[in-house]
């Protein structure tokens, strides 16, 4: 029984010993599992993070992408305005020349018309100064005119009144003839 006592202790304790390895084994194994666990936990953390992060970069890539869209379209667009203003810009290059020259020949006529105009006002007033210089003169004339005439009437008289004299005269003569011979 002592043999069997001892087996029985040696049994117990090989028991005691294998139960004590395995709870060694056993904690190891938590130890392990929950090291596991801790592990899955985190590469899921870490998982979520990057699918976060992919999804933000798609969704920031499809954001750039379209915001890279819209800014070629914007620089179309400006390309097109640029192209506008451009032609703009040169049709009002080309109507202001345009207009310079017209506003040239405007302003070197305006000049030949004041020439002409201050030739015409010298020949009116030299043809005036002739107008006045004839109307003198024509004056001058009719004065003369006058005179003379008045002169021509006197004359005139002068000898209406020297034929009657002599008529009167040539009767009396032939009256005091005609007298002496009767």
């Amino acid at each position: 029984m002592i043999k069997e006592a001892r087996g029985s202790d040696d049994k117990a304790k090989r028991v005691a010993m294998e139960a004590a390895r395995l709870g060694d084994e056993l904690r190891g194994e938590q130890e392990n599992a929950k090291a596991q666990e801790k592990l899955r936990k985190d590469l899921e953390v870490s998982l979520r993070e990057m699918q976060a992060r992919l999804d933000a970069d798609s969704s920031s890539q499809k954001v750039g992408r379209a915001a890279f869209e819209k800014m070629e379209s914007r620089v179309h667009d400006l390309e097109i305005q640029l192209e506008q203003e451009t032609t703009r810009y040169a049709e009002s290059q080309k109507n202001l020349r345009r207009s310079e020259r017209r506003v040239k020949e405007l302003t070197l006529r305006t000049e030949e018309d004041q020439k002409n105009h201050e030739s015409m006002q010298d020949l009116v007033d030299k043809l005036q100064s002739k107008i006045k210089g004839y109307k003198r003169q024509m004056e001058e004339a009719e004065e003369i005119a006058a005179l003379n005439l008045a002169k021509y009437r006197k004359a005139q008289q002068e000898l209406e009144e020297f034929e009657e004299n002599a008529n009167l005269r040539s009767k009396v003569t032939r009256m005091e003839a005609a007298s002496v011979v009767v």
